[in-house]
């Protein structure tokens, strides 16, 4: 369809050529001859409707910005048909002619289309105000898909399961496109229909339909000129009642005539780009003739059209770019189709996308991401009894938040309690990062745009909510003090008490002294008082470091179970036939025998495995090889762990801190000292505190004054060059620091729980209002997206990415109690079967030699418990064997039979 339009453009360029001459007749075409000035800049402005309010805003917008910007910009101007694509052409190769920087309009989009194909073959730049899904030219119109997002952001908000989808005419499903890809497989049943479906005005046939259907939820969207007729047959056809529900998607439902709609009751929300309460949109309005009293406008109506808003803030935006980019422009002739185009057209259209605006606008902040529009938000509008009042807001970002304020019970029903239009003076205390703060740049500020932080965000928030102005003033450090035996007051409490100001906002703790002299909103932050500190340092290494990876308890066992296995070797050795060996293996029939398990060599092999080296002993009987199998398991995990918990004591620093507790702090441990803010709640705590503890340190620091500040940021940096020096502030305070301050830690919990309000006179009227907006702000996450903003985001990232590295821990019993008890069984077991098999042996050996049985015990275990004697005689006179008849046979024979 675009190329299509782009194919009839040239056309019209072509069979034009030879009727151009002729096309200007009378005065008309001497209005240019003699316009352009020497040093002036034109820009062009065509109009098919609306033209004497459209010609208005353009000169209106031209001279506000060579006011405010500086440059020389002065207007053409002319009016065509609607929908005349071969009279705008004209037009605008009149302008040409003459030299023209940009071209604005006209409404059509038929028309639109051509003259954007001719601009682009120009490379002027060619600014358009109605809503498109193509990216060519400029357009300050908010893309369908991002209305899209809004729809879908108020009907999730409405929980609406199913709906009716009205839309005029294609130009408008891509919206519904984009809202089916935004709900997805599981979104709401929709019903769509096309309301202009004849293209003659009548929709009452497609509104019949939709009051016998079963849905009463519409949504609704089509273009400017076809809408107030759809909303007056709607009311024919009897759909505008309480039983439905609207969400109109034009942006120019602010402008509409909805006097005989307002008392329908039927819920109709839409969606507005600007509010008439703009100071910028109160000047336009006097401009265009209106006077700035007149009532209609009070409750947020207003004649001002979106597309005149957009060409406002579309001359803003080719005066910006302008200041920066200034050049000279030059005739050119629609016949010579490239010979005169501007060589630095596309620098300029360029330029156009890459600028921020947000001062001097009507529809709010203009940035591009590519070609499309971003940076506005929209406000979600309700139409009730009273006119049209704003009940929400959306943005790309924070996405539908809602604002509908409780009514307020104030205490004085006599005074008025709307704060539109109202200025209050807060008080800031600069610089107190993060609640305020000079803003950081080259440029020289004046008022409120000099100011930053979170407490400037918190009054912008309420402000919007609202709808008051604000001054912010530097109040100092003092927060002040109330001396309720005199009546006196300091710091900002004395301003306020006075006042010379109507708000403070700082990090201002709720307490009852205060309280007595001023008022203060609920706390939009909770807190406490805790102790900064320099992080733990580096402990000096211990002698016996290498001890560290297993605990005291698992060294006793260790050993312990070090000695019961060499025993075990040692009495298995002894036990088993199969461990005596002959020393001389050349002689077949040895007179003794040799056993290798003695006590030093039982202690070496059981050594040489626990430091995996292994020896030269090997176990031959089952008993002494099982025990050996289990040490070796048992040795192989210790060491392991052993060897992996030591790398981790080698690695990690094992910091230590001279306090760990508000206890060590009152005791002076280590020498360290202390101290608080001279003046404040963190000083007034401990000077009103019954706690033993608390009173033992205000006497400590009444006592030594030396260490009190006059502010929070001397504190930091003494704790900072100090490591004897703790301070005492807010918990939230020291969260701050400590994301800025990699060598800082808070020590301990909150020694107590307080909260930080907006300060303001006492039995102030607004207050109510002040606390409903803070609720609100709350319950819908702002505050904590503001908080999360200024601790964890700007000015952070150097200590963010480096996270506390865990301690290392040495591996105690409940780690290793497994082994240990696998160790046990084993040798248990081998111990057992070692002493039933040397039972079962004698046995065997007394029947051999029929010898009484418990003369061969005893002779045996006498041999065995003869510890001193490693050496075992076979023929010996003594022994009771050698007076049996089988005395030759030897006692390695009888092992191996």
């Amino acid at each position: 369809m675009f190329s299509k339009h782009i194919f009839l453009s040239f056309v019209f360029i072509l069979t034009s050529i030879s009727l151009h001459s002729a096309q200007y007749e009378g005065g008309y075409g001497s209005s240019y001859d003699n316009f352009q000035s020497l040093g002036s800049v034109p820009i062009g402005l065509l109009t098919d409707q609306n033209t004497e309010q459209m010609n208005i805003v353009f000169d209106h917008a031209i001279e506000v910005a060579n006011q405010e910007v500086g440059t020389t910009l002065t207007s053409l101007k002319a009016e065509v048909n609607y929908g005349d694509a071969y009279q705008s052409y004209g037009r605008l190769c009149r302008m040409m002619e003459t030299g023209i920087a940009g071209v604005f309009g006209p409404s059509s989009r038929h028309t639109a289309v051509h003259l954007m194909s001719i601009c682009d073959a120009m490379d002027i730049p060619h600014i358009y105000s109605y809503m498109s899904e193509y990216a060519e030219g400029f357009n300050l119109h908010p893309h369908p898909a991002d209305l899209a997002k809004a729809l879908y952001s108020l009907i999730t908000e409405f929980n609406w399961t199913r709906f009716i989808f009205l839309y005029e005419s294609a130009d408008y499903l891509n919206i519904l496109n984009e809202l089916t890809t935004l709900f997805g497989m599981n979104g709401p049943v929709v019903t769509v229909l096309r309301y202009d479906m004849h293209l003659n005005g009548n929709y009452k046939q497609v509104l019949r339909r939709v009051r016998k259907s079963v849905d009463n939820r519409i949504v609704v969207v089509g273009s400017s000129e076809t809408m107030p007729e759809f909303l007056n047959q709607a009311q024919q056809v009897g759909i505008i009642n309480e039983d439905y529900k609207y969400i109109i998607g034009n942006l120019d439902f602010h402008s509409f005539d909805l006097e005989e709609y307002k008392y329908s009751e039927a819920n109709i929300t839409g969606l507005r780009l600007f509010s008439p309460e703009k100071m910028a949109v109160k000047e336009l309005l006097l401009k265009m003739g209106y006077p700035s009293d007149q009532d209609e406008f009070r409750n947020g109506s207003c004649p001002i059209t979106v597309e005149m808003a957009l060409t406002y803030d579309a001359v803003q935006l080719f005066a910006e770019t302008l200041k920066n980019l200034p050049f000279k422009p030059v005739p050119q002739n629609c016949s010579q189709r490239t010979e005169s185009v501007r060589d630095d057209g596309s620098s300029f259209k360029n330029y156009m996308r890459t600028l921020r605006l947000t001062d001097r606008l009507l529809t709010g902040p203009i940035f591009f991401e590519g070609n499309v529009r971003k940076g506005y938000h929209l406000d979600v509008i309700e139409l009730q009894p009273s006119g049209i009042v704003k009940v929400g807001t959306w943005d790309a970002q924070r996405e539908y938040r809602a604002q509908r304020l409780a009514a307020t019970t104030a205490q004085f029903d006599n005074i008025d309690n709307s704060l539109a239009n109202k200025t209050f003076i807060v008080l800031l205390s600069v610089p107190n990062k993060p609640y305020a703060q000079l803003v950081e740049t080259f440029k020289q500020l004046e008022g409120n745009s000099q100011y930053e932080g979170y407490g400037v965000d918190l009054i912008k928030e309420l402000a919007d909510k609202l709808g008051f102005n604000f001054t912010f003033v530097n109040g100092g450090n003092d927060y002040g003090s109330y001396n309720k035996t005199s009546n006196e007051s300091t710091g900002m409490l004395r301003e306020i008490m006075m006042g010379r100001a109507d708000l403070a906002i700082t990090d201002l703790t709720i307490t009852s002294e205060r309280e007595e002299a001023i008022d203060f909103t609920i706390p939009f932050m909770n807190l406490g008082i805790a102790i900064l500190y320099l992080k733990p340092q580096k402990a000096t290494p211990e002698l016996f470091t290498f001890m560290d990876p297993f605990s005291e308890e698992v060294w006793w066992f260790l050993g312990f179970s070090f000695l019961a296995v060499a025993l075990s070797f040692f009495i298995l050795g002894r036990l088993s036939p199969s461990e005596w060996d002959n020393p001389y293996p050349c002689i077949e029939e040895p007179e003794e025998l040799e056993n290798q398990f003695t006590i030093g060599n039982s202690i070496w092999f059981t050594t040489g495995a626990l430091l995996q080296q292994g020896s030269e002993i090997g176990p031959k009987a089952l008993s002494t090889r099982t025990v050996a199998t289990f040490w070796l398991f048992f040795t192989l995990i210790v060491v392991s762990s052993y060897t992996a918990n030591l790398a981790a004591f080698l690695t990690i620093e094992k910091p230590q801190s001279l306090i760990n507790s508000v206890d060590d702090l009152a005791d002076n441990k280590d020498g360290v000292v202390y101290g608080a803010k001279r003046t404040g709640s963190t000083r007034n705590f401990f000077l009103t505190s019954e706690d033993d503890r608390y009173k033992k340190m205000n006497k400590f620091m009444t006592e030594h004054p030396e260490h009190l500040t006059e502010d929070n940021q001397e504190g930091v940096r003494r704790v900072k060059t100090s490591t004897h020096y703790a301070f005492l502030m807010e918990s939230t305070s020291i969260e701050y620091n400590t994301k800025r301050e990699c060598n800082l830690k808070k020590i301990g919990d909150a020694l107590d729980e307080k909260g930080y309000g907006i300060a303001m006179r006492k039995n102030w009227p607004h207050r109510d209002k002040f606390n409903n907006a803070l609720l609100e702000l709350q319950e819908q996450g702002v505050l904590e997206k503001m908080k999360n903003k200024w601790w964890n985001e700007v000015g952070t990232g150097i200590c963010a990415t480096k996270e506390d590295a865990p301690d290392a821990t040495p591996l105690d019993m409940n780690n290793l109690e497994g082994v240990f008890f696998v160790l046990l069984v084993g040798s248990c077991c081998a111990l057992l079967y070692g002493i039933i098999s040397w039972v079962l042996f004698v046995m065997k050996k007394a029947h051999h030699y029929r010898v009484p049985l418990r003369e061969a015990l005893k002779e045996e275990f006498q041999f065995v418990v003869d510890f001193n004697n490693y050496v075992r005689v076979l023929k010996s006179s003594a022994s009771i064997y050698s007076r049996s008849r089988q005395s030759s046979m030897s006692v390695a024979s009888m092992a191996d039979s």
